[in-house]
């Protein structure tokens, strides 16, 4: 015997929102016949969707598209499982490795967040940064490695809403340079903060691919630029690329 939703248009909710995860963008009439909705029934389920945050109206070509909010869902069902116990052996290994502390980050909104700091306290330096405080993503290594994971509109978003100013002489301002330097990050794989956050301290960051989740995590290697040439950071790149892969496998599995 089948068995029917006993609220319907809950039923029509979800559908609709599977329908846009499976098309990415999507019009009012191809929607309504897929679905075999009546035209203003899909209009009202998709309003509704819109109300709710989990889908927007593309004002360019007017076609529905879904949003991140059921991928923030996702990923705070994945949290569950305590990141950081999963990736802080790596944190500590690629500190023990570099000889420099090391930073992870969690993204919130425009900033990310410190959530974990392995320090090597042999260096010399102590970094200024403590777990809880913050730094914006467009002039830092951790947040210029998220944006370059994400898609264009995303990013563009992040920079948009931004409160953009040059916190040293080598912080970017430009929006077109931006974007050609997280080009450049895409290619390379990893984010460099060349004094744009602090002056003297230079970054290697790299963000964590999460299964199931957005970008939501990052961390860097960061180091008094006495001891952070072009030289050292070639170096250290490979250890940075290779703890992010183990990393990614470590938590898909």
């Amino acid at each position: 015997m089948e068995q029917k939703n006993p609220i319907q248009v809950a039923g029509r909710l979800f559908q609709t929102l599977e329908l846009l995860a499976d098309t990415g963008s999507i019009g009012l009439m191809e929607l309504s016949d897929t679905l075999g909705l009546n035209k203003t029934t899909a209009h009202r389920v998709l309003n509704s969707l819109i109300y709710m945050g989990y889908a927007r109206q593309n004002p360019a070509n007017g076609k529905y598209e879904p949003t991140f909010k059921i991928v923030d869902i996702a990923t705070r069902i994945m949290s569950k499982v305590d990141i950081l116990q999963s990736v802080r052996p790596y944190l500590r290994r690629l500190m023990e490795a570099s000889g420099e502390t090391v930073h992870f980050v969690e993204r919130d909104g425009t900033d990310a967040v410190y959530i974990d700091k392995v320090e090597a306290f042999n260096n010399g330096m102590q970094m200024v940064s403590r777990i809880g405080s913050r730094i914006p993503l467009y002039c830092s290594g951790v947040g210029k490695a998220m944006m370059a994971r994400m898609e264009d509109w995303e990013a563009e978003e992040i920079w948009n809403t931004s409160d953009i100013c040059a916190l040293t002489e080598h912080t970017i301002t430009d929006h077109e340079e931006f974007k050609k330097e997280l080009e450049q990050i895409r290619q390379q794989g990893y984010a460099l903060d060349n004094e744009e956050n602090q002056i003297g301290v230079r970054c290697i960051a790299c963000s964590l691919k999460v299964p199931m989740g957005d970008t939501k995590y990052a961390f860097s290697i960061s180091a008094p630029v006495s001891r952070m040439d072009d030289g050292r950071i070639r170096e250290l790149a490979d250890y940075v690329l290779g703890t992010a892969k183990e990393m990614a496998e470590n938590l898909a599995r």
